[in-house]
């Protein structure tokens, strides 16, 4: 039975399961997404601690140290846990690469070609790896720290996935692979 007699007219790709027969570079795509992942948290982490610096510096705001909790301290929280992220790499890469695989991995099986989707997902997920544990880590300090730590961490957590997204996107081409794949004479 071939994919044109399971399609029914109104069908939409996605929804039937059955995409090409192989698609290539997912794997490698979602491995070097989920590296880059650990590397950009980190590295948006090191920007929102050398920002929180330059205003404890200026004299907007007090230190790390001295205040034990509020909104403030959740943010910066956050920010230091997002600046050592690396340390847990044996962790954090192969839960990206888990919820990846399991959200954007499989649409270019599904004939998901739209890049909407991919960045979607990937911020979704950024966002609840890194805002669900900085937040966990927050709120026993308090309330009020585990907000700005939820909110902090999810900021962060997006704007990585988004970058992971477009990465795994410049590696897998699904429109590419899909469009190639669909091609047909008559």
């Amino acid at each position: 039975m071939s994919e044109a007699d399971t399609q029914t007219p109104g069908t939409i790709a996605y929804a039937t399961g059955y995409g090409p027969e192989k698609i290539r570079r997912v794997k490698l795509g979602l491995f070097l997404a989920s590296l880059a992942a650990c590397f950009s948290v980190t590295l948006i982490g090191l920007a929102v601690v050398a920002v929180f610096s330059l205003l404890e510096d200026i004299g907007l705001i007090s230190g790390y140290n001295s205040s034990p909790s509020g909104f403030v301290m959740g943010i910066q929280m956050a920010s230091l846990m997002s600046l050592f992220n690396f340390i847990l790499f044996f962790v954090t890469v192969p839960a990206a690469w888990l919820a990846m695989g399991l959200s954007i991995g499989r649409f270019p099986h599904r004939g998901i070609k739209r890049r909407a989707p991919y960045l979607r997902w990937a911020s979704i997920w950024g966002a609840l790896l890194v805002g669900g544990t900085t937040g966990g880590f927050g709120i026993s300090s308090s309330p009020l720290t585990g907000l700005g730590a939820v909110l902090t961490g999810g900021c962060i957590g997006a704007l990585a996935g988004l970058l992971c997204g477009l990465l795994f996107l410049a590696i897998v081409r699904p429109a590419e692979q899909l469009h190639a794949a669909d091609i047909s004479v008559f």
